[in-house]
């Protein structure tokens, strides 16, 4: 017998398991002194209920009981509490404050990434309040149990959404451009939101896009400028001088009052003002913030208001909290006291290899870095020059080595973004490397295969590219049998083994020699600069770069995140 735990679960023996019930214990009684009582949801929901209360991430087990109904493991407890307060808490009259620990189940975004299924959720819900002092309340308690847990370094990354909603009610855009806008910011893809914008302008974009209905130009450029602000007080006057000749400015006048009971409370230093702020939630309605160390690639922790969320199950009730993981706040405490100081170490860039790698240098070369010894490695891994370190990786690779925080920052196709599928902050498309996903057959065979396909309902497809291929064919509804190949795609129809495949072409000149013909256009790919999210908001030389790299792309390359205390240019010593 193979005595292991299940993939992404872990025993924890006596020495942490006292660290973490110290820790759990002084957070419970820092939140029982502010008036949080305890409260227990169930390990298991009903399925629908989740879903009923806005996006939320993926749960890694799923159930049908006796009754037939599906069940999760719950994936969040802001949820659970929500739909509790509606239903049995119905009559009893607030506010009601919640404080809770307990163990939350999540699925990796992709099978490519290391990331724990279980995890310990720490946070408190405050029900049946409003107003900019529950708000810095709520943002205030949750810096101090972030620092009791032994987190000091840490950036509050924080937003209102409201403004954002109130733009994308008043553009008259259409229903599915304006949910394309959301999902761009819930994935942080800019690039993505940069050409929505273009489009609904009247700009060519490389591929199709969404359609945007009647959308006024004044409030899409708007909604594009948004995700570039960030800073202090500044970026609040921006931002309202974007807005207020829109009529936009929501709840941006009590965002502005929580700022300065922040500042009162001795956070200014600790609190960013990041407009591109947005949670894997969609049922905020007001603030959003989260937690970020220089030290860990992913958050700490986050939360916000969500005051329709709870009308989802039943009566309505304003609401807020917060939640971070006990994992992720004694990992950021282990690497506080192991690291040198974060302002000294270098900004580590993954650079590709392969067809991209000499346009990378150059841009990077363009942006003002030293590339000295990196286009000519020999067998190094890493290039160090002063300032920075040049990770080499695989193209496919890159965004993986970001997202789990061995780089702050890399370049790679669109097409090993989407193939990943790592949760990485898109910034800049480079406009070189351009290529094309395409569907190709054996020149002839069009009849052949749509006869397969009437008879036994699939097509086999051959690819290196299993999860852009998968949701392609999703798309179109068509159902394909994948058979994954590392090379020689092209093999794959002439000998019989696919019917099609999917691979990417340039000048179609390899398909055409090898007597196929292109059927079906996937996508178009470029090179794209990216982040990860922690060290974006974390470290200025990420931005400054971002935006270098941006002025020196061609036009309509996406202008990333602004504002008046960014150096105009990367300093990386």
């Amino acid at each position: 017998m193979n005595a292991v735990t299940p993939s992404g679960f872990r025993d924890v023996l006596s020495e942490e398991a006292r660290v973490r019930e110290a820790i759990t214990r002084a957070v419970a009684d820092l939140f029982a002194s502010r008036g949080y009582v305890p409260i227990e949801t169930p390990t298991l929901e009903v399925m629908d209920v989740l879903r009923a209360g806005g996006r939320v991430p993926a749960t890694p087990f799923k159930f049908f009981d006796s009754r037939g109904d599906l069940l999760a493991m719950r994936p969040d407890v802001t949820l659970q509490i929500a739909r509790m307060c509606a239903t049995r808490l119905a009559g009893v009259p607030g506010p009601l404050r919640f404080r809770y620990t307990q163990r939350v189940f999540r699925e990796a975004e992709t099978e490519n990434q290391v990331q724990a299924r279980e995890l310990t959720q720490c946070g408190v819900e405050c029900i049946g309040e409003v107003g900019p002092a529950a708000d810095a309340e709520i943002v205030a308690l949750f810096a101090e149990a972030l620092r009791l847990a032994g987190a000091t370094q840490f950036v509050l990354a924080m937003a209102t959404v409201g403004v954002l909603r109130a733009l994308l009610e008043r553009s008259g855009a259409a229903e599915p451009w304006k949910a394309a806008v959301l999902d761009a910011y819930h994935g942080s893809d800019f690039v993505a939101l940069d050409r929505l914008c273009d489009a609904a302008m009247g700009r060519a974009v490389e591929e199709e896009a969404v359609d945007a209905g009647a959308a006024a130009p004044a409030y899409t450029e708007a909604i594009r400028q948004l995700a570039r602000i960030r800073g202090a007080q500044d970026a609040i006057d921006a931002v309202r001088a974007l807005v207020t000749p829109l009529g936009c400015v929501a709840d941006l006048d009590d965002f502005q009052a929580t700022y300065d009971l922040l500042g009162e409370a001795g956070l200014a230093d600790s609190v960013l003002v990041d407009f591109s702020v947005a949670s894997s939630f969609n049922y905020y309605t007001g603030l959003v913030f989260e937690a970020c160390s220089p030290y860990l690639g992913s958050p700490l922790g986050s939360g916000g208001r969500y005051d329709r969320m709870i009308g989802s199950f039943g009566a309505d009730r304003p609401a807020a909290g917060f939640a971070f993981s006990l994992e992720q706040a004694m990992a950021a405490a282990s690497a506080e006291a192991d690291a040198t100081a974060a302002s000294g170490r270098p900004l580590r860039i993954a650079v590709p290899k392969g067809s991209l790698n000499t346009e990378a240098i150059a841009c990077l070369e363009e942006a003002g870095l030293d590339v000295t010894g990196l286009a000519n490695p020999g067998r190094a891994l890493v290039i160090s020059n002063p300032g920075v370190d040049y990770i080499i990786v695989r193209p496919s690779d890159a965004p993986v080595f970001v997202a789990l925080g061995a780089a702050d920052c890399g370049i790679c196709g669109k097409d090993s973004l989407l193939e990943v599928g790592a949760a990485v902050e898109e910034l800049v498309d480079l406009r070189f490397g351009g290529c094309r996903f395409v569907v190709a057959e054996s020149a002839g065979t069009s009849a052949a295969i749509e006869e397969r396909y009437r008879k036994l309902g699939s097509i086999r497809i051959a690819t290196k590219y299993p999860s852009i291929t998968r949701a392609h064919f999703a798309r179109t509804g068509t159902q394909v049998e994948i058979v994954y190949l590392h090379g020689n795609i092209e093999l794959a129809p002439i000998t019989g083994m696919a019917e099609r495949i999917v691979d990417i072409t340039a000048t179609g000149t390899t398909l055409r020699e090898n007597n196929l013909e292109i059927v079906e256009e996937v996508l178009a790919s470029t090179a794209r600069f990216f982040a990860n999210g922690c060290a974006l908001r974390t470290d200025e030389r990420i931005v400054a770069l971002a935006r270098v790299l941006a002025e020196n792309a061609p036009k309509h390359a996406y202008a990333p995140i602004a504002g008046a205390s960014n150096p105009a240019q990367p300093t990386l010593s």
